[in-house]
């Protein structure tokens, strides 16, 4: 199935089975997140696999999304609250060591990062986190569908309370959106049997020439 046909296939799954994914196609899926766009290389975002099923109860509880209590697995994907020059300087020595250079020869790069970031609010980062943090999520949807792995992307849930119980407050992030991952219950998902309505690409794209 090639990635056309993979994004016709997958639709927002409101009924998961009970059938868990495997730790291969869960480490692919992962392996692709990051692998996924960032700006600047930064990755400002970091991805939380939620795998216990009474936690999910608990986060899922008061919202109405029930696919995150149901699903085989919860990915969270938290942004950084703000940033810092210690980050900075971690990741242009973490880049350094890759690439097996100096971080002498990276000083312009660094110092682009900060006279950028560092003059910015922590509010404008902490949105521009999160903006990378959903491209990560396109590319987890995209990843799991040419898997055959149903997921549904979702914003409806209680953030502070996620916050409290991953633990994300002293861990510097805040949780911006979250992706319930498993297979379809074909069967009691009245979603399931519905064509998928997009706009013809006439309409949605224009050529400027």
């Amino acid at each position: 199935m090639n990635t056309t046909e993979s994004l016709k296939w997958r639709y927002a799954t409101k009924k998961f089975s009970s059938k868990k994914i495997s730790t291969e196609d869960l480490s692919k899926i992962l392996e692709a997140i990051n692998l996924s766009a960032s700006s600047t290389g930064l990755q400002p975002y970091r991805v939380f696999i939620v795998e216990n099923a009474a936690l999910r109860q608990e986060l899922g509880e008061g919202s109405f999304n029930g696919q995150i209590a149901s699903s085989s697995h919860l990915l969270v994907f938290a942004a950084w609250e703000n940033i810092t020059e210690e980050q900075i300087n971690s990741f242009i020595a973490f880049m350094a060591k890759e690439r097996n250079v100096s971080e002498e020869t990276l000083a312009g790069y660094k110092a682009a990062l900060v006279g950028g970031l560092l003059s910015r609010s922590d509010e404008e980062n902490f949105s521009w986190a999160a903006r990378q943090a959903y491209i990560a999520l396109g590319t987890a949807l995209i990843a799991a569908a040419e898997l055959k792995i149903d997921s549904t992307p979702m914003e409806g849930f209680d953030a502070a309370k996620f916050d409290v119980l991953l633990g994300f407050t002293d861990k510097g992030l805040k949780s911006v959106v979250t992706l319930a991952l498993g297979y379809r219950d074909s069967e009691n998902d009245y979603n399931a049997g519905l064509k998928k309505v997009r706009l013809p690409l006439t309409e949605f794209a224009t050529f400027i020439n």
